[in-house]
């Protein structure tokens, strides 16, 4: 197969991929029981203001003439408003993103680099102590609901580093006095490292397993043994010849880990109070704002997607056979 042939397959496959997601995205919300109107939480609303909130909201329209209009709108880059603010969901998820890409990017620079390491050790120590121990760690912490990782955090490990469990900064910081650049990165940073800290190991585990398990395939083949009956140092069987050519199950998982960036990790940042994407997410669905959950889920498919493109790319350059 040809460069250009299999470039344009993926693209083609990347494309379908999004419109389908496009569609599943308007489908499955309208499935929910209610709508923004029947969510307002208003004692004296009457029904003739909620018929008048459906209509100025268009949710008085078939589901037909909701889609094309929810099509038209996506053409022309537009999310649409959101059903509660009135602000365009572009302007209402921006700041919960940068907040989760944040964050997410920490844990998942903290799991790769631990993960990656690990996993080389478990496999080149095999049936030693540090490779079970590495292995059991990595189990450990793959199982843990992040959840739970997340309450451990905060009854455990808050108090003794004295850390904050919940928000983004400090409510009193800069109010006494004038904060600088350096204060206000410290202080979110401080109180991102817990959240970070939740999902980077929730992710050690994973990769620490994955990166193990292709060591110990690539180890076994016939050129390894070859470098080591030519003397080689095992620093340079282990990272030139061990790691470079376990590289496919590792960039899989490393590509899949920055596509869900943008939707980090729902759980942890309810657990956290992080005024992150997830957050949003869970008050939207309380709200029944469609156009806030449809924006939200349609940047977390299309990173997703774009970051498998990406994948798919690395492969064609890095593994000959799938060009053949």
């Amino acid at each position: 197969m040809g460069g250009f042939d299999y470039l344009a397959k993926r693209l083609l496959f990347a494309a379908v991929t999004v419109f389908v997601a496009i569609t599943l995205n308007f489908v499955l919300f309208r499935t929910l029981s209610g709508d923004a109107v029947s969510a307002l939480r208003c004692r004296q609303c009457t029904q003739a203001f909620k018929d008048y909130q459906r209509h100025e909201l268009g949710l008085d329209e078939s589901k037909w003439q909701q889609y094309k209009l929810y099509l038209n709108d996506l053409a022309h880059g537009d999310f649409g408003r959101s059903l509660r603010s009135q602000a365009p969901v572009t302007t209402e998820i921006w700041p919960p993103i940068k907040n989760t890409i944040a964050m997410v990017a920490l844990g998942t620079f903290f799991s790769i680099v631990f993960g990656i390491l690990v996993g080389v050790i478990s496999a080149w120590r095999r049936g030693t102590a540090a490779d079970k121990g590495g292995l059991w760690t990595g189990l450990a912490f793959y199982s843990m609901p992040p959840q739970w990782l997340g309450l451990l955090m905060v009854l455990f490990v808050a108090g003794a580093l004295g850390l904050p469990t919940s928000g983004i900064k400090d409510p009193t910081l800069g109010i006494l006095s004038d904060a600088s650049t350096w204060d206000v990165f410290v202080d979110k940073m401080r109180h991102m490292i817990l959240p970070a800290l939740t999902l980077g190991l929730v992710l050690f585990g994973e990769y620490a397993l994955v990166v193990r398990s292709a060591m110990l395939e690539t180890l076994g083949e016939d050129y390894v043994l070859t470098a080591r009956a030519k003397g080689l140092s095992n620093w340079s069987i282990v990272w030139k010849h061990g790691l470079r050519n376990a590289a496919l199950p590792i960039i899989t998982l490393i590509a899949l880990s920055l596509g869900f960036i943008i939707g980090g990790s729902i759980t942890i940042e309810y657990v956290f109070s992080y005024p992150g994407i997830g957050l949003a997410v869970v008050e939207a669905i309380d709200q029944r704002d469609y156009p806030i959950l449809q924006g939200a889920f349609l940047l977390l498919t299309f990173s997703v997607i774009f970051a498998n493109l990406v994948a798919d790319l690395l492969y064609f350059k890095l593994d000959p056979r799938v060009s053949t």
